[in-house]
């Protein structure tokens, strides 16, 4: 899907149902050649993945990207390996007294194309408990309920 020069790749459906977001950076992904060759082809998967700061960088976790079919056993990456993100040092920063907070973490929304480089939206958010889960889940109902009412009319 095209849209404004963004190529979507891939997006976490799920961290929006677990997740409380309460703000969105955009990052860059440092990426071998296999990996953004994989990436362009849209075999990632997201549901798993998560941000971490180390030492005054950020890092992607556990973000499955399948191995290129055409690159042979021996110049193919690693699946799950932690690739780099690319942020201000302030942002950095920032985000991670952020982290250091109770309840909060760093997941990743949705992977894209942009310029013909692989950037990642990542979100600051809250985890959500089971009950609100469901309360999240009867409001937009109810709403599509009313929208599909006022379209009738």
């Amino acid at each position: 899907m095209k849209r404004d020069g963004i190529h979507l790749v891939a997006q976490n459906k799920k961290a929006r149902h677990d997740y409380e977001i309460l703000s969105t950076h955009e990052a860059g992904l440092v990426l071998t050649g296999t990996e953004i060759k994989s990436l362009r082809e849209g075999r990632i998967q997201l549901k798993d993945g998560y941000g971490r700061i180390d030492k005054g960088e950020a890092f992607l976790h556990d973000v499955y990207i399948a191995p290129y079919p055409n690159a042979g056993p021996f110049f193919n990456h690693e699946p799950t390996r932690t690739r780099k993100l690319l942020l201000h040092k302030r942002e950095i920063l920032r985000l991670l007294g952020k982290i250091q907070e109770k309840g909060l973490a760093f997941v990743p929304l949705r992977v894209y194309l942009k310029g013909g480089r692989a950037k990642v939206e990542m979100a600051l958010a809250r985890g959500r408990k089971k009950y609100e889960k469901r309360e999240v889940l009867r409001k937009q109902d109810a709403q599509r309920e009313i929208e599909r009412a006022l379209r009738k009319r």
